[in-house]
């Protein structure tokens, strides 16, 4: 996207305020990750079949059916992490629900941690290490 974007920067308040919004985000996230994985092995299966027996009509279609639904999850899981990208919040494992957000603390800039599961934000670390290093608020 366009240029340098100045890096948001988060108050306390401001990032644990979005704690329900990205719990309730990441867990729609991997509900539909799950779902995208399971659609795509049936579907590697259902193109193999196909193969091997010169498929019918109605496979063929059955498949088409499934790309399509393959590619408007893949562009719904695109839309949901954007959200919470462009919010300026940075998301370093979707799968946990791990992410920092830029914050000024005792005049450095330095990382809020979260974690999916956690009520409220009680940590953060330096902005060259990682979630190993984060330490209590």
């Amino acid at each position: 996207s366009g240029g340098y974007m100045q890096r948001r920067l988060f108050t306390y308040e401001e990032a644990n305020s979005l704690v329900p919004w990205m719990q309730r985000t990441f867990d729609r996230l991997n509900t539909s990750m799950e779902r995208l994985e399971s659609l795509r092995s049936r579907l590697g299966d259902l193109q193999r079949e196909r193969q091997r027996q010169n498929g019918t009509f109605q496979q063929h279609n059955e498949i088409e059916q499934m790309q399509a639904e393959v590619e408007r999850m893949g562009d719904e899981l695109r839309g949901l992490v954007d959200e919470i990208t462009e919010a300026g919040i940075i998301i370093r494992d979707i799968s946990r629900g791990l992410v920092d957000f830029p914050h000024m603390r005792e005049g450095r800039e330095v990382y809020l941690c979260w974690i999916g599961g956690e009520e409220s934000i009680g940590f953060w670390h330096d902005t060259d290490r990682g979630f190993m290093h984060r330490e209590p608020l």
